[in-house]
């Protein structure tokens, strides 16, 4: 009967203390996750004030500054690997004669084309033109089938 008592008791002992380590594991879980939200609300904080100071700095008015005087530009050396990148304002009359060239190709190109509608047209009419099925029922040359 003691033996009957003692398993009796070690049983219900057993369970709840596997189940304070279940608790244990689930706490340091907890623990762990908590610290990760802290973590995550502290750089959230720090991002929106950074913002608001950003928006604050945004919306003062700028104070006008005294105007003074701009120096003449320096001559600025262009690197010579930049140097085809670069617009050259001297190359803008260059783009003024290439227009001009197109121009003159277009004009040329149009001209050969009217050349050949006319050598077309000149052809279509020193062609003979071809007979009629009327024109050789009204011939008088015999038919060839027997009647």
């Amino acid at each position: 009967m003691k033996k009957f008592f003692v398993l009796s008791l070690l049983i219900p002992f057993a369970l709840a203390c596997s189940c304070q380590k279940r608790d244990a594991t689930a706490e340091q879980q907890l623990v762990q996750r908590k610290a990760d939200l802290d973590a995550r609300e502290k750089a959230l904080d720090e991002r929106e004030k950074a913002l608001t100071d950003r928006e604050k700095l945004a919306a003062k008015p700028s104070v006008p500054t005294v105007p003074r005087t701009v120096p003449a530009q320096p001559q600025r050396s262009i690197p010579p690997e930049l140097q085809g990148l670069i617009a050259d304002p001297s190359q803008a009359r260059g783009d003024s004669d290439r227009e001009q060239r197109i121009q003159e190709r277009l004009a040329e190109r149009q001209r050969k084309i009217e050349e050949i509608q006319k050598m077309r047209a000149a052809r279509a009419r020193a062609r003979p033109q071809p007979t009629t099925p009327a024109t050789e029922a009204a011939s008088p040359s015999p038919s060839p089938t027997p009647e």
